[in-house]
């Protein structure tokens, strides 16, 4: 029997591709599903892989495995993993592990974490990154837990993750539900990433007219570049795709309705409790939901005027290079802002440098500039924003003057762009010493005595302002 063992518990396409990663990398792999014949057919397809025994109950799977045993669960967030736990805990005992790899919110986590813990088993949240062809070859994992119960099963966990330099895309993250933080924030950043990309589309698709093959030709070249990604990659080919064989693209058949499964709108309301100014993948939240409203928007569209016909400016497509890039920088140094006050907040110290690493292969936001933010941190370990290192410096100011370029257009083309204009106004904001919340705190004193701070001298103050107009101190 190998030393290695590992439970699969949900075998949909990311539970049956891990399953089959593992036992690839030698690992004896015990499988159930709640459904019988979904186990079967994972057998009956996949059983002359890998050394796979298939399990028909709870039980069945803990007797299949040798004490320290280490589960994996793969199922839909939410109750289903509360109830798969459950079902475990009856079954599994002190010193055995429990790892929920489905996008679970971070502070469930942390109350099946306390809950598991306490009765004397080990407990790992780890986000997943990749998709099913990820899944299989080669993930981005981000665990959390308990050091011991991590690194019972590191090194499965390091020989299954996707390798860049020889280095495995996995790392320990910290304590409780920081995994699932780390992985809730990484699908935010994917969020601002593809609606950065989808703007791309609409405005070089309206503004210049470019068709779906034409624009596949000016991703593929920019992947070769600067802006090369997983991402990138993949659009020329979404874009390049035609509707089975025809001449049509199959980019033009798809309904324009994006749908979510929730991490970004986390993200978001994460960032809002931790005051972090997430403007760029709230704003790709928003974006979605806006399209989710087809038939208001349809109905809008005949009754709603727009501006007059404006011509595209020459050198548009070099512009929304530079544009894409100075805000796609922004996405991901108002991510790592997040990481870096979720690890104050709840204490589990994240390596933000070690984040990029994990995050440079296997991942859905693998990028050829995340080297530069590992380096970024490492030069600079308590960094307040990616935009401040020299690289992103240099980057951000050599793209500005098209990035201004790019938004006007888009407002003069009337096309929405709410993750680049947010992105430019964020950077805006960001590098002004003074900006006007002192009339917004002057307001806020006049109608609610909310007071204020001067800037000549220490205190807080009060002006009575509908009285007799007389500065207080109230500290």
């Amino acid at each position: 029997m190998p030393a290695n063992e590992m439970g699969v518990v949900g075998l949909a396409t990311m539970g049956m591709n891990l399953a089959r990663n593992l036992a690839s990398h030698g690992v004896r792999v015990a499988v159930y599903n709640r459904t019988r014949q979904r186990t079967d057919e994972f057998m009956e397809r996949y059983a002359k892989e890998g050394d796979f025994h298939p399990a028909y109950s709870f039980a069945d799977l803990a007797n299949t495995l040798k004490p320290p045993r280490a589960v994996l669960v793969m199922v839909k967030a939410g109750a289903p993993v509360d109830e798969s736990i459950d079902s475990l805990l009856e079954v599994l005992g002190k010193g055995d592990t429990i790892i929920d790899g489905g996008n679970s919110f971070f502070q469930d986590t942390q109350r099946r974490a306390a809950a598991v813990e306490k009765l004397g088993l080990g407990f790992i949240g780890s986000g997943v990154s990749g998709g099913e062809e990820g899944a299989l070859h080669g993930p981005s994992l981000m665990p959390g837990g308990t050091r011991q119960s991590y690194e019972r099963v590191e090194d499965m966990l390091t020989a299954i993750a996707a390798k860049v330099d020889g280095v495995p895309c996995c790392t320990y993250i910290g304590p409780d539900g920081a995994g699932h933080f780390v992985k809730m924030v990484h699908n935010g950043i994917e969020y601002a990433d593809i609606q950065l990309i989808a703007e791309t589309y609409d405005l070089l698709r309206h503004a210049l007219d470019l068709s779906p093959d034409e624009l596949a030709s000016v991703f593929r070249q920019w992947n070769e570049g600067r802006l090369q990604s997983y991402l990138i990659e993949i659009t020329s080919r979404v874009l390049a795709k035609h509707d089975d064989g025809a001449s049509a693209s199959l980019v033009d058949a798809i309904e324009d309705e994006a749908e979510q499964k929730g991490t970004g709108r986390w993200t978001s309301q994460s960032a809002l409790e931790l005051g972090v100014p997430l403007t760029g993948i709230t704003e790709a939240v928003f974006a979605r939901m806006l399209s989710s409203q087809k038939a208001q928007r349809v109905k809008a569209a005949a009754i709603l005027a727009g501006p007059a016909a404006a011509k595209a400016h020459e050198g548009l497509v070099d512009d929304i290079q530079e544009a894409l890039y100075a805000s796609k920088i922004v996405a991901y140094a108002q991510g790592f802002e997040h990481l870096s006050a979720g690890s104050k907040e709840h204490r589990w110290d994240l390596d933000l440098g070690a984040l990029a690493t994990i995050w440079r292969g296997g991942c859905i936001i693998r990028a050829k500039f995340l080297d530069r933010i590992k380096e970024a941190y490492e030069e600079s370990p308590d960094l307040p924003s990616l935009m401040l290192a020299p690289f992103f410096q240099d980057a951000l100011a050599a793209a500005q003057p098209a990035w201004r370029r790019v938004v006007k257009a888009a407002v003069d083309q009337g096309i929405p762009i709410p993750a680049f204009a947010s992105s430019l106004a964020y950077y805006d904001g960001y590098r002004r010493a003074r900006g006007p919340a002192n009339l917004i705190q002057g307001l806020r004193d006049y109608f609610g005595a909310h007071t204020y701070h001067r800037v000549d001298r220490e205190g807080a103050y009060h002006t009575r302002w509908a009285q007799d107009g007389e500065e207080v101190r109230t500290d």
